[in-house]
């Protein structure tokens, strides 16, 4: 096979710390970017490799002392490429060694290229599937002068697959920064566990996750509860540019397998959104645990959550109810019978009136709505729960927390009834759970009493795990951070939380300088349980072309002038 041109030689390196390449003499330095995917050519093994830093070298200190003027071209020209060089860093992330009939090493102790000549005296690789392709961790490095190589479009099939791959539910997240190769992630390994997608304010995190989101339900790959806080999931959301213009939401895309609730009906109207369902939650429904969560928005003591359980334990479900009603007396003969706090309980009521201002809280419910999501999520029904103008902290956590905690108990008898009947009737469709604003459910103070705490570690033993957004991941907890299997981390900044990205990450180290690098925007580093290596991607257009790719092929959008005329030519037909 014709490797191509190239790049350098490894002149020396680590197996903990990486390779050091010196570039050949016709390389340009300038050619080299932090994230470009190279391979390396070994005597029998073929090394696929991030590039993690660039230099620049001499061999001799007198240059740098009296370096060459700039008008002396000829003087540079002369010192570039031997007294003056450019050297690149790699951390090797896999390697493919060939099966004995396809041993790089000839009888004579060279080495040789471990392909087969094909039909037009090319060599090319040998045809493999995903299941015959053993790509194996890195335990061992390149000899000295071993010989540098872009990546080729071969390269990235045999560690990344490809899209229509019969065998795994692959889908392209977007391509390499310099090639027109898609790069794939095993939506199958993604749902296995919980992942992340972070990045800093306005570097299109929103656009990522649905562009995940999307991939998945065309993959039916597991059914998603979407909570949805600033209404960009659901039917369309605002575009990024100077351009004021709008992008198809998950609904448009999958209309048949995407249902919509909504916590505000008059703003989903107001935007136009099509056969959203209400939705409402009751006092009877939240329990202490829930105000719990919610006690930094609604600004409750300990002493007044302690006061909440003596409520609780007398009132059972209606206590909220009762405690709203209750007198200044009531309250003072309340708390001389259970021995609760006059004080205490008075600013739990307080701070609980804030409530009443909620629109989706009633004082009860003719149905349960909560029943109805589960009911969608188990005919394999996508559920976005749109917030609208109710997209306050105090909302966001309050709902998400009750939703989720009574699904996932849901989810966990089925889980139990599988294991014991083993029919794969029985099993559940995994469950994927879309939280913004992460940090404040994952935080290390409350972690261990939230539900998503609990799903973050359980990863998916009751087949339900998290896709966390969020653009500070050093505040959730590392406990939870190591738990999280596929890290999508756009640009980042804050030492803190790049830190944090490589929580529990072997050789994260090299790839700190690779986030830091990013662009701002469409551009993202993939590492984890989904992608076989680390790689660095620019991620698919969110536009026309993708939804032809990605929607219902039943769904096509048509313009309203043609909606319209078809409109009155069925008038016409009908004689109206």
């Amino acid at each position: 096979m014709n490797l191509g041109q190239p790049l350098g030689s490894v002149i020396q390196g680590s197996l903990t710390e990486g390779l050091e390449v010196r570039l050949h003499p016709d390389i340009s330095v300038e050619d080299m970017r932090v994230g470009k995917f190279l391979v390396v050519q070994g005597m029998r093994s073929r090394f696929f490799c991030m590039l993690t830093d660039v230099a620049l070298g001499t061999a001799n200190q007198r240059i740098i002392a009296n370096p060459p003027s700039w008008e002396d071209t000829f003087l540079r020209e002369v010192l570039g490429g031997s007294g003056t060089y450019g050297t690149i860093n790699l951390s090797p992330m896999l390697m493919f060694t060939p099966e004995n009939n396809e041993s790089y090493s000839a009888t004579n102790g060279k080495s040789v290229n471990p392909f087969v000549p094909s039909a037009t005296g090319l060599a090319s690789f040998q045809p493999q599937t995903s299941t015959t392709m053993e790509l194996l961790p890195v335990k061992t490095i390149p000899s000295h002068f071993s010989q540098v190589y872009e990546a080729s479009e071969d390269d990235f099939r045999r560690v990344f697959g490809w899209e229509d791959d019969p065998q795994r539910k692959n889908f392209s997240i977007g391509k390499p920064l310099d090639m027109d190769v898609p790069v794939c992630i095993d939506l199958n390994r993604f749902v296995e566990r919980s992942n992340g997608v972070f990045g800093k304010s306005g570097t299109g995190k929103s656009f990522l996750t649905r562009l995940l989101l999307a991939g998945v339900i065309r993959k039916s790959a597991a059914v998603n509860l979407i909570f949805d806080m600033h209404s960009e999931y659901g039917w369309e959301a605002v575009a990024e540019g100077k351009n004021v213009n709008t992008v198809k939401g998950l609904k448009q895309l999958f209309p048949s397998q995407v249902e919509v609730y909504t916590l505000d009906p008059e703003s989903t109207k107001r935007r136009g959104v099509r056969d959203a369902q209400e939705l409402y939650l009751s006092y009877d429904q939240i329990d202490v645990e829930d105000i719990k969560l919610c006690s930094r928005d609604l600004g409750l003591s300990d002493a007044a959550l302690d006061n909440a359980n003596i409520l609780f334990s007398e009132f059972g479900k209606t206590w909220i109810i009762q405690l709203l009603n209750m007198t200044n007396e009531e309250i003072e003969m309340f708390c001389d019978e259970k021995r609760g706090h006059k004080g205490s309980i008075m600013a739990l009521q307080r701070k609980l009136l804030r409530m009443d201002s909620l629109k989706y809280i009633r004082a009860a419910c003719p149905q349960n709505y909560i029943d109805k999501i589960l009911q969608c999520l188990e005919a394999g029904k996508n559920v976005v729960i749109e917030f609208g103008s109710q997209s306050n902290m105090l909302s966001y956590m309050l709902v998400t927390n009750m939703i989720t905690k009574r699904i996932h108990e849901k989810y966990v008898k089925k889980a139990d009834k599988f294991l014991q009947s083993k029919n794969p009737c029985d099993r559940p469709m995994p469950l994927m759970i879309t939280i913004e604003e992460a940090h404040r459910f994952l935080d290390p103070a409350i972690v261990q009493s939230t539900i998503f705490g609990t799903i973050a570690r359980e990863l998916r033993k009751y087949f339900v795990t998290l896709l966390v957004v969020d653009q500070r991941p050093s505040g959730i907890d590392n406990e939870v951070m190591s738990q999280i299997g596929t890290r999508i981390t756009a640009l980042l900044n804050d030492e803190k939380d790049i830190d944090a990205i490589f929580t529990g990450v072997s050789g994260g180290g090299g790839l700190r300088s690779v986030l830091a690098k990013l662009d701002s925007k469409q551009q993202a580093l993939i590492l984890g349980h989904a992608v076989p290596m680390p790689v660095v991607v620019r991620t698919r257009p969110y536009d026309s072309t993708f939804y032809a790719e990605i929607g219902d092929t039943a769904w096509e959008e048509k313009p309203d002038a043609e909606v319209f005329a078809a409109a009155e030519l069925a008038k016409a037909d009908l004689g109206f």
